[in-house]
């Protein structure tokens, strides 16, 4: 069924029509009938259809949504979208009337609408899974908030911290996530219903009732913009490009953690892969994969952006192509985060301690507290590391005499800077590694996940 046609005395063949029918938009369907159900609802209080009308159209809808709930709803071939696929569901159940259910409307306004309705449910599920993915990390740094690891900077080893600093890295990263949907939830709670095709409708539209029974704060005050503009799609995209971007810079380090070189942690049976090849391998391929369908996601940004671009105002059938975008890209994210937190419940920690000279930054402070400005003692400290090399020794085989003979502002006592464990509990400043700083993150976390 289409819903055009009276000017064509022929129809289109087979492969062409294939090849403008979409079929995803049929993840649409239940959104599609809420806002038929808004829509018909304010055409009989403004008295544009009967209000007998009305209500068998109502009646027929919600019919259709138990159908679709109960999993009994079923599309035909010759059904040109969701629109029409409802549209026809509801003549077979209502006659003739079913007619009157596009009055006052366009698919250009009511995609639009689905769309934004469709976009802030599965936010607020995407919403939930990050907070879910916070809580595991939050979980597990809570194990190891004493566990000294090295920090890096350049993938050299920069500072002494602790393994759940590190972890609770994400875990804000991924409530910053989670604020981008909330962000752009509110974004999407406008409705576009009223604008038509383009410019809105002679007939007495009540377009703010429509709105507010679908639980949206507001209209969309441009009809050209209303039905012509994806901006909100590609905000969703990117929300999801950055999640997506965030999981696989962790993803990273989990392949890095669990080499023999590095040796931080171990997969267990359930989140690893062997090799066909090499009895031995036990492969990190869950986080492989996400390291690798996050580039996809950006793939998708970059084509919802080159989507919008050269089109004028306001509908161009470009728009079709939205729906596919960002439901892969909504769709990745989403598995990817529950790949993600199986990974991380399936490791094993066990890191090594860093290297002495990773507590180089405490010795230079420990001048500065004497009076030393912090270039001359970074200088200082960088010579004894640089003579203790060239004598192929460790920056933890420096004794009392090295220190004085590099300056005689060091105290026998600074020998005790050496020590990384030492360097996580002197932490004194607010979100640094130390143990104290990072159970305040963790209960702070707590808090905002509820």
């Amino acid at each position: 069924m289409t819903l055009w046609g009276g000017r064509f005395q022929g129809s289109m063949t087979g492969d062409t029509w294939d090849f403008t029918v979409d079929d995803s938009d049929r993840r649409l369907l239940e959104v599609d009938i809420k806002g038929s159900l808004a829509h018909v609802e304010m055409l009989g209080k403004q008295a544009i259809i009967p209000v007998g009308e009305a209500d068998r159209l109502h009646a027929g809808l919600e019919e259709i949504l138990e159908e679709v709930r109960a999993g009994e709803f079923d599309f035909e071939q010759s059904d040109e979208d969701v629109h029409s696929a409802v549209e026809r569901r509801l003549g077979q159940l209502v006659g003739e009337i079913a007619g009157k259910l596009h009055t006052g409307r366009s698919r250009n306004d009511q995609v639009a609408l689905d769309l934004r309705l469709y976009l802030s449910e599965a936010a607020q599920r995407r919403i939930g899974e990050l907070h879910r993915l916070a809580a595991t990390l939050t979980d597990i740094a809570s194990e190891h908030t004493g566990t000294v690891v090295p920090s890096y900077t350049h993938l050299q080893q920069a500072q002494p911290t602790t393994l759940g600093h590190h972890l609770l890295a994400y875990a804000w990263m991924a409530l910053r996530s989670s604020g981008r949907f909330a962000d752009a939830r509110e974004r999407l709670a406008v409705s576009p219903l009223g604008a038509g095709a383009s410019s809105g409708s002679s007939l007495p539209l009540d377009r703010l009732m429509a709105a507010q029974s679908l639980g949206l704060a507001g209209v969309m005050p441009n009809s050209l913009d209303a039905v012509g503009s994806r901006d909100f799609v590609a905000e969703y995209v990117f929300c999801c490009a950055q999640a997506m971007a965030d999981l696989s810079r962790l993803a990273e380090e989990v392949i890095l953690w669990v080499t023999s070189e590095f040796g931080w942690a171990k997969l267990s049976d359930e989140v690893s892969t062997g090799s066909s090849a090499l009895p031995q391998k036990r492969n990190p391929d869950i986080a492989e994969l996400v390291r690798g369908r996050a580039a996809s996601v950006a793939g998708d940004l970059t084509a919802i952006l080159g989507l919008q671009k050269g089109l004028p105002l306001a509908y161009n059938r470009d728009l079709q192509e939205d729906k596919r975008i960002v439901f892969h890209a909504d769709d990745t994210l989403s598995g990817a985060l529950a790949a993600t937190r199986r990974l991380l419940e399936g490791l094993s920690f066990d890191p090594p301690p860093p290297i002495a000279q990773t507590a180089a930054l405490d010795l230079a402070e420990a001048l500065v507290r004497r009076g030393v400005p912090f270039r001359e003692s970074h200088e200082i400290v960088g010579r004894l590391v640089g003579r203790l090399e060239t004598t192929g020794r460790a920056f933890s085989e420096a004794t009392t005499d090295d220190l004085l003979d590099e300056d005689d502002r060091f105290e026998p006592g600074d020998l005790e800077l050496f020590d990384p464990a030492r360097s996580v509990e002197a932490r004194a400043t607010s979100g640094s590694g130390s143990p104290e700083s990072v159970g305040e993150q963790i209960e702070e976390i707590r808090k905002l996940i509820g």
